[in-house]
């Protein structure tokens, strides 16, 4: 049963998540083989597939190090069945890399509740937010959760309120610099990305309208019991957990304020989603119902991500 091989943090459960991701990405990408005869799209595919596996991996260890749930894998195996639920995730470049750029900031504000070394926590952070929004604009906004965790924890620095502005300078320069090696194509790839559109009519087929219909309901199903739930959590936790509901908010604001929208852009809403989902399973006393729920919800990633092929 899924809920009782992912209950425990085992070697054997990173092994499996880890075959999973690798099949469920390699047989989405032969849906078109033109890539195999480029050796450089070639090591691109390899890399993402490294990026996805370090997505995994860090969700992981931010639920993990962080008490956000117990020792389980429930998030991390969440995050995947979403990564197959949306498999246009898989190739989306700019958002895989966005995506891990954010989730190197969430890991480095959610630690900010230790009160060692902020000042570096938040420039780290703000460094990686400013370098996700190189790849998808619209991340520049999960800047606001940088000044949410100063607010929580070191508000009264005058220095902690500058430091993300600094965190922009550096990459602002580190842009130019690369928009000078590489030309003006550079810089013009980023801008097309600053429009905003709430144009939801962008769907291939009909089973990502599905597929979309069904995130969302998971989303009621694991957000609506969290958010009651975060009071009764210890003091020194609900910060971070309040962390990780703004985090899955900004993710849909950015989801909405995209231009060019897809599935895929939901992305930056798995990881949060993904904890939310651990607390859902880990409050559920009905293992029956346990079990039958998550399966509900993998059996019907499995077949949406088979017919998407």
């Amino acid at each position: 049963m899924l809920a009782s091989v992912f209950n425990k943090s085992r070697p054997v459960n990173y092994v499996l998540i880890g075959a999973v991701l690798i099949l469920g990405y390699f047989l989405y990408i032969f849906k078109e083989d033109a890539w195999t005869k480029d050796y450089l799209l070639i090591v691109q595919k390899t890399g993402l597939l490294f990026l996805l596996g370090g997505a995994l991996f860090l969700t992981n260890f931010i639920t993990r190090r962080n008490t956000l749930s117990k020792a389980n894998t429930y998030a991390m195996f969440l995050f995947l069945v979403f990564l197959i639920l949306f498999p246009t995730t898989l190739v989306n470049v700019n958002i895989i890399i966005a995506n891990f750029f954010l989730l190197l900031a969430l890991r480095r504000l959610i630690s900010l509740q230790s009160l060692i070394t902020p000042k570096e926590k938040i420039f780290d952070a703000s460094f990686w937010i400013f370098a996700a929004a190189i790849f998808h604009f619209w991340c520049i906004i999960y800047i606001v959760l940088v000044f949410i965790s100063i607010i929580f924890h070191v508000s009264r620095d005058y220095r902690n309120w500058i430091i993300p502005f600094i965190a922009f300078f550096a990459v602002g320069v580190l842009y130019l610099m690369a928009g000078l090696i590489m030309g003006e194509g550079f810089f013009e790839a980023m801008s097309e990305n600053i429009a905003v559109s709430f144009d939801f009519t962008y769907f291939e087929n009909i089973y990502q309208n599905i597929a979309l219909a069904i995130f969302s309901s998971i989303t009621v199903l694991f957000a609506f019991p969290y958010v009651f739930s975060i009071t009764g959590k210890p003091l020194n936790l609900q910060s971070s957990h309040k962390k990780i509901l703004y985090s899955f908010l900004i993710g849909v604001g950015i989801y909405v304020l995209s231009s060019s929208k897809n599935n895929s852009f939901l992305a930056f809403t798995f990881a949060p989603l993904a904890i939310m989902g651990a607390n859902y399973f880990e409050s559920l006393e009905n293992k029956w119902f346990k079990e039958v729920m998550m399966g509900l919800i993998v059996l019907i990633a499995v077949v949406l991500f088979t017919l998407q092929l």
